[in-house]
């Protein structure tokens, strides 16, 4: 009979494997290097556990691929639940989208490499982030905030320029200008926005202009 609880072995597991890829995620974004030994002190286990877990190189890049898409699809209704969603447009491209396109810079031509024998691997990748923005735009046009017209293909490669990030500059401010940038030409006319709307667009506009976070 099983209780459907968790051994503290394959809970300590799964631990491992977060914390592997989480490690690997941040040395891929801040240096570029995939260093098992490098990973594995990161993230606190011996190098024969990373070794364990994902046998090769490719392994673990396709991992760490697959774990940020994963993450960037699956936070954009948990924004849209705690945020308004113009605000949710705009922490999904300046932080998340801008994290996800660092990571991908650093293991851009490991995962070259690793894809060409999964080619649908990048292809599925692209066609969740295109329903994830198609859901942040949906959302947008029902609140008045974007126009109906907007593709998210289009919008997606207008913030293609947050994969130039440097992670050891001022990225933060960088995706911000970038982001409003684009926002201003998805936003409908505003002689179509109904009233409502647009006070309280003007008024979220107002509080990023004040708030410390938005550099």
């Amino acid at each position: 009979m099983t209780t459907g609880a968790v051994s503290p072995r394959r809970a300590d597991t799964r631990r491992n494997h977060e914390r592997i890829l989480a490690a690997a995620a941040a040395s891929l974004t801040a240096s570029g290097e995939l260093a098992f030994n490098t990973i594995a002190k990161a993230a606190g286990v011996g190098v024969g556990t990373v070794y364990r877990h994902f046998p090769t190189r490719d392994a673990l890049v396709l991992a760490v691929y697959a774990r940020e898409v994963e993450h960037l699809v699956d936070v954009v209704p948990v924004l849209l639940r705690e945020q308004s969603p113009q605000d949710a447009f705009h922490a999904w491209a300046t932080d998340h989208l801008a994290r996800y396109m660092m990571t991908k810079r650093g293991l851009a031509e490991a995962l070259h490499a690793a894809t060409k024998p999964h080619e649908d691997v990048a292809g599925k990748a692209y066609e969740a982030m295109v329903d994830a923005m198609s859901t942040l735009i949906a959302a947008n046009v029902q609140a008045g905030t974007v126009r109906p017209d907007i593709a998210a293909e289009t919008v997606l490669r207008g913030l293609g320029g947050l994969f130039f990030l440097d992670p050891r500059g001022d990225w933060r401010g960088e995706a911000e200008a970038l982001t409003d940038l684009l926002w201003r030409g998805m936003q409908p006319d505003r002689s179509e926005i109904a009233p409502g709307a647009l006070r309280g667009a003007e008024a979220r506009q107002s509080e990023r202009s004040i708030d410390p976070i938005y550099p």
